[in-house]
């Protein structure tokens, strides 16, 4: 059996609802509730109406209300306007959902409700309680939806841990993005190129909003200075590197589909009379790579040839002259952006060296400076042990 999620409310939030939405502008409290489980950990936002209908929902099934009472509604104060009421609330709502995940009881949290409260994989049954609880978070999506609220990424990634957890969804977004852009590459088919294209699209996107909140995240880390100025550096360089392999996917996304529209259009354009052009570049093409014809069309030796072209990659084979040259270039400006990032990484390590280096000569120092003193005391107790013979 797993273990349960260990549940805690840290933050709190206002959210302003915007007007266009039809229904009420007024601000409300978003709790912040951030679940660590055996391999990740992922943050929900819920207001307290719907705690209060996870409440009256989980009383009407289970048959008794939860072992924890849930903190009553204040008719006279706001959240919004009171810290106090707003600390005291979250406290209380934090050992509400405590009370249920952790003790032996399951009855509650074994509910369909509950999951997705908390947007826990659960089943069919998980999908229509959310309906009934619909809130400020997201739905059931048949996996833990780490990602997809801009407030709950910021929410996220204002936790040292939660904000490794959304970097590794960057990651993985990233990832997906490359696997697609391979995919749409290799497809012969133009709806598979299509649907590739796409699919990569939007992992860029996702990867940008979580780029966004994790930067923003690290500024609230640093002023909050619940991490310290080495892991700060460290997180900021992986968010460099992260942000350079975005924009390189972004780039080579944009050129291959721009290269992929031009070679559509003059296909469109090139009516039966480019039909004999066409096949002398295809077979201008073929000589260009294969390398078995020569000038008279007569087969030449095999083996090495000087200055011949290397063959087709899966990035160049759409792209013409002018975009493998801006692929070429690409790529050499992603290499310097690494090497930057590599010498910056280089020195700094330097300058830790040389930091350390002087600490050692400094306790060094007081080292000699403290051998010197423990012999001059040796010296003054020998002398008065002399003395004290004499007296004797």
């Amino acid at each position: 059996m797993a273990p349960p999620a260990e549940i805690s409310i840290p933050t709190t939030s206002i959210s302003t609802p915007s007007s266009e939405s039809g229904g009420s502008s007024k601000p409300y409290t978003l709790y912040n509730i951030t679940l660590r489980l055996p391999l990740r950990s992922f943050v929900v936002q819920k207001r307290y109406s719907d705690f209060l209908a996870l409440h009256q929902a989980l009383t009407s099934l289970v048959g008794s209300p939860p072992p924890e009472p849930l903190p009553a509604k204040n008719w006279f104060k706001s959240t919004v306007n009171s810290p106090e009421l707003t600390e005291k609330r979250r406290v209380a709502l934090e050992r509400y959902l405590r009370a249920i995940a952790e003790p032996p009881d399951r009855r509650w949290r074994d509910t369909p409700v509950w999951r997705a409260f908390l947007n826990l994989p659960g089943g069919a049954g998980g999908a229509n309680a959310a309906a009934s609880t619909a809130g400020s978070g997201s739905g059931i999506e048949g996996k833990i939806p780490a990602i997809g609220l801009k407030d709950a990424n910021l929410a996220a990634a204002s936790d040292p841990g939660t904000w490794l957890d959304l970097h590794r969804e960057l990651k993985g977004a990233l990832h997906e993005a490359r696997v697609a852009l391979g995919r749409r590459d290799g497809a012969t088919e133009n709806m598979t190129k299509l649907e590739a294209g796409a699919a990569a699209k939007r992992a860029l996107v996702r990867a940008g909003s979580l780029l966004g909140a994790l930067q923003e995240g690290l500024g609230v880390l640093k002023s909050s200075g619940r991490v310290g100025e080495g892991e700060l550096r460290r997180r900021r360089d992986l968010l460099a590197a992260a942000r350079v392999e975005r924009d390189g996917l972004d780039k080579l996304s944009s050129t291959l589909a721009h290269a992929s529209r031009e070679a559509a259009r003059q296909a469109s354009m090139s009516g039966p009379s480019g039909s004999g052009s066409s096949s002398g570049e295809a077979g201008e093409r073929a000589k260009l790579f294969a390398g078995s014809s020569g000038a008279g069309g007569g087969s030449v030796r095999g083996g090495r040839v000087l200055g011949a072209p290397l063959p087709e990659t899966e990035r160049t084979r759409e792209l013409d002259n002018e975009g493998v040259l801006q692929l070429q270039r690409d790529t050499m400006r992603d290499q310097d952006m690494e090497v930057e990032a590599l010498a910056r990484i280089v020195r700094r390590q330097k300058e830790m060296g040389l930091a350390i280096n002087d600490e050692v000569e400094r306790q060094t120092n007081m080292l000699d400076t403290l051998n010197t003193n423990v012999d001059v005391v040796d010296k003054k107790l020998r002398v008065a042990k002399g003395r004290v013979k004499r007296l004797g």
